[in-house]
């Protein structure tokens, strides 16, 4: 499916990122893996036969090089993401900068570096990585809901924009995934009734998205689907069930857990 296409592919050291390099290797494609821990980004390129391209997706001039770097690529799959979960007062003003340009701010800046030859060739294929965050809102989640919401918004937008083109744009939408990620990393057990998802399944949505250019994907259990279409569509009402016990207190004992990776 992706033989003889390259795919950058960001975000390649933390979380979902070995999982998603690993799987679109396997899919055939050429990648270029970027990320900030430079031996592990080393060793996944070794091991997926891959270019890594060091850079820290927080600073503007990073972001340009990265882009220089790279040249042209055929997708980009935009994985890379801060924890941002707290109360808004718990981060310092670097603090909230920082997750709002790599969750964000890099997200868009790559998609405008990269996207004019995809549309000179009127063929590629724009994937970001969003969450069920970015559908429904929970206290402590304040500035990761922002970023989220925010990507899922301007993804929606680039797949209709794109339209008739020949180059593809949409979002996929994890839920709690287990084994790898953020939620993984905190070591709490899985949410009660909304459950969790695998690395895997998150992989065979992206390679979807990739393949087919649908305009949004959610990943989850049908109960964590339906929750956060509930929330998107009844947010008054999603904050009573959470008030309630469904999720309760959740986005304030991963921002506990996350603390120390500020």
């Amino acid at each position: 499916m992706l033989t003889g296409r390259t795919v950058l592919l960001t975000g390649a050291t933390g979380g979902l990122g070995g999982t998603l390099a690993r799987r679109l290797r396997a899919s055939g494609a050429e990648l270029v893996l970027t990320g900030r821990r430079e031996a592990e980004l080393a060793a996944l390129a070794a091991e997926t036969g891959a270019r890594a391209i060091p850079a820290d997706l927080s600073d503007a001039a990073e972001v340009h090089r990265l882009l220089v770097e790279v040249g042209a690529v055929d997708v980009l799959v935009s994985n890379a993401a801060l924890p941002g979960t707290g109360a808004l007062t718990s981060f310092t003003a670097e603090q909230a900068q920082r997750a709002l340009d790599v969750n964000l701010g890099a997200a868009v800046a790559l998609a405008h570096g990269l996207l004019p030859r995809m549309l000179s060739k009127r063929s590629g294929s724009l994937v970001f990585v969003s969450s069920l965050a970015g559908l429904t809102p929970t206290p402590h989640t304040s500035l990761y809901n922002a970023t989220k919401f925010g990507l899922r918004g301007f993804a929606l937008s680039l797949h209709e924009e794109l339209r008739g083109t020949g180059v593809g744009a949409g979002v996929v939408l994890p839920g709690f995934v287990r084994d790898v990620g953020m939620f993984a990393e905190t070591g709490l057990p899985d949410p009660r009734l909304f459950g969790t998802c695998t690395p895997d399944a998150v992989a065979d949505a992206v390679l979807r998205m990739i393949e087919t250019n649908p305009a949004q994907l959610l990943v989850g259990p049908f109960t964590s689907r339906v929750g956060a279409r509930l929330g998107s569509l009844a947010p008054a009402l999603a904050f009573r069930l959470q008030r309630l016990g469904l999720l309760r207190g959740i986005g304030r004992q991963m921002a506990d857990a996350q603390q120390h990776k500020r």
